[in-house]
């Protein structure tokens, strides 16, 4: 589900720009067989119950093919199906924050992250305001002025970057937490101000690589959910993390595993090396 932030939607953000199909059902193939709409499959998660006590629990969506790729002609949106686009969506429902890294934005043309008023019924019901913060994550805060998120009046934005300059002519509300200028944008502490300054308990990340890879880095990731579709794309892979290899595999443990039309979607645990 994501490239950059995974599936690109219009002016939306990442992968479609609508939800055809409302009622598509998957397999449950684990942990127990049967089936399960996507609205069912996210909701009820509460992923700000399981945060730790000095940051917000961090989930990752991304989508590939089977030989790695993220994007089809620069783009995630054609890697999924519509099963995809609406866990996609329904993931957007769930969490009180929405971070994206500054190439996938560009790329995806995000707008307003949950567009639907329906989905904004829907979050309100799961105990959380109806749009969520929106998260881009831009060291040297290369955002083009006429980004759609940007102009978007009901949107709240902050801005996680080690510039010091400002954004011109916004129409949504922004927020910027500055790292230091001169050294590697570190986000822990930024995300740690997520949680003590904007309340910020559950964060979904849709990407891009670079910021996945950032992310792992720092053991700030919890989850990860990867769809998997059934399509060969060929060419050099841009995989879901960029970067130097780890210094060593990160284990994931299995939470549920759904199917449609050949296409998988996995929910993983992440382990952290230094808590097993």
């Amino acid at each position: 589900m994501s490239s950059g932030e995974r599936r690109p939607r219009s002016p939306i953000g990442s992968r479609s720009t609508d939800v055809r199909c409302r009622t598509v059902k998957l397999r449950r193939l684990l942990p127990e067989p049967g089936e399960v709409t996507a609205e069912e499959a996210t909701t009820g998660m509460r992923l700000g119950d399981l945060a730790p006590p000095d940051r917000p629990y961090l989930v990752l969506n991304m989508v590939a093919t089977l030989d790695g790729r993220i994007t089809i002609d620069g783009r995630s949106g054609p890697i999924g199906d519509d099963a995809d686009r609406e866990l996609f969506f329904g993931l957007r429902t769930q969490t009180d924050a929405v971070m994206v890294g500054a190439g996938t934005i560009r790329t995806e043309r995000y707008g307003r992250i949950v567009r639907k008023p329906e989905r904004r019924d829907k979050r309100v019901a799961e105990g959380l305001e109806p749009d969520p913060l929106a998260v881009i994550v831009s060291a040297r805060l290369r955002l083009p002025n006429d980004l759609p998120l940007l102009q978007d009046e009901h949107s709240t934005v902050a801005v996680l970057t080690a510039s010091g300059e400002e954004l011109p002519d916004c129409a949504a509300q922004i927020h910027y937490l500055r790292g230091p200028a001169d050294i590697y944008l570190e986000l822990r502490p930024l995300l740690e101000r997520l949680r003590t300054e904007f309340g910020v308990r559950s964060i979904l990340c849709e990407g891009g690589p670079s910021l996945n890879e950032s992310l792992i880095r720092e053991r700030l990731v919890d989850e990860l959910f990867l769809s998997v579709a059934p399509k060969l794309a060929g060419g050099p892979p841009l995989t879901i993390l960029t970067g130097d290899p780890l210094p060593e595999p990160l284990m994931a443990e299995l939470v549920w595993l759904l199917e449609h039309d050949g296409h998988l979607f996995g929910r993983y645990r992440l382990q952290d090396p230094l808590q097993s």
